[in-house]
């Protein structure tokens, strides 16, 4: 079992930026694919970006290629989101997400965090 815990989320200008952690607080993310997801007002969940255990296979969805990045720490067990050039359309509840399988589908991942709001004013 392991429990993920999403910080770093709040308020920010457009053209801001924001760093999102993702903590096992329970277990490891040995051996998982981690991701980010966001979920805005009335919309399904969108895949943001993921990284294999071994960070090397990186993904990213359309919308933030080229101003997102992810990464991982393995020492302390963290994934972080980097994010860059942030523009309201980006304004949503952010999830991080562990899981064996991987991929940009929710299907992929067993391990969910509570999410974290990220707010960007115009």
């Amino acid at each position: 079992q392991v429990q993920l815990t999403e910080s770093g989320g709040g308020l920010v200008q457009a053209g801001g930026s924001l760093r999102l952690s993702c903590a096992a607080t329970e277990g490891t993310f040995d051996r998982l694919f981690v991701a980010f997801f966001r979920q805005a007002p009335g919309k399904e969940r969108e895949f943001v970006a993921s990284t294999s255990w071994r960070g090397i296979a990186l993904q990213y969805g359309a919308s933030v290629k080229g101003r997102f990045t992810i990464s991982r720490d393995y020492a302390k067990n963290e994934v972080y989101l980097q994010m860059d050039s942030l523009s309201p359309d980006d304004t949503a509840v952010y999830y991080c997400s562990g899981g064996r399988v991987g991929g940009t589908w929710t299907s992929g991942y067993d391990y969910w965090g509570q999410g974290t709001q990220v707010t960007v004013s115009s």
